[in-house]
């Protein structure tokens, strides 16, 4: 069950450079079109398909990243705008419920994501190498995150999650 909850592994951060800033940007950049290509292969049946039994569905899952994204480039926003500001926690589980998530096509969020991935990613590249320690309060987590810590948590996100879709395509 764990291997089908965590594909990629748990998400564990480790302090990295620049070189690696720039891969985890580039896994941003390339989130939507990798989505979409999974996501255009799905069946109607595979929309509706848990990626394990009492996960989300894939439309679920799809829906989720656009909210999640959403969220993640307005953090980087304050983060970058605010001394420390508090971070703004969802309950994504419930989100995952409401109507929007599963009555919506897909295709709402493929856009969304395209077009807001466009925008982080040039934010992204434009932020200065010490502004990556700027910080903001989790206060679910209970602590200060780095900018270069969500950086790392955001990149996880992104495969951690194709790869759910991924499991719901080879079925």
């Amino acid at each position: 069950m764990e291997k089908l909850q965590y594909p990629v592994g748990r998400f564990t951060y480790q302090p990295y450079n620049e070189a690696q800033r720039i891969v985890y940007i580039d896994t941003i950049r390339q989130l939507p079109q990798h989505l979409r290509t999974e996501a255009d292969g799905l069946t109607a049946t595979q929309l509706q398909q848990a990626y394990r039994p009492g996960g989300w569905t894939a439309r679920q899952v799809i829906h989720h990243m656009a909210d999640s994204h959403m969220n993640a480039y307005i953090r980087f926003k304050l983060i970058l705008t605010e001394d420390n500001p508090t971070i703004k926690p969802y309950n994504e589980k419930a989100w995952a419920e409401l109507n929007d998530t599963k009555d919506t096509p897909l295709e709402a969020s493929l856009r969304i994501l395209e077009g807001l991935h466009e925008r982080w990613v040039n934010l992204l590249e434009s932020i200065p190498s010490e502004a990556w320690a700027r910080t903001g309060f989790h206060p679910e987590q209970q602590r200060t995150i780095s900018l270069m810590e969500f950086l790392a948590l955001y990149e996880w996100h992104c495969r951690h999650h194709l790869a759910h879709i991924s499991l719901v395509a080879k079925g």
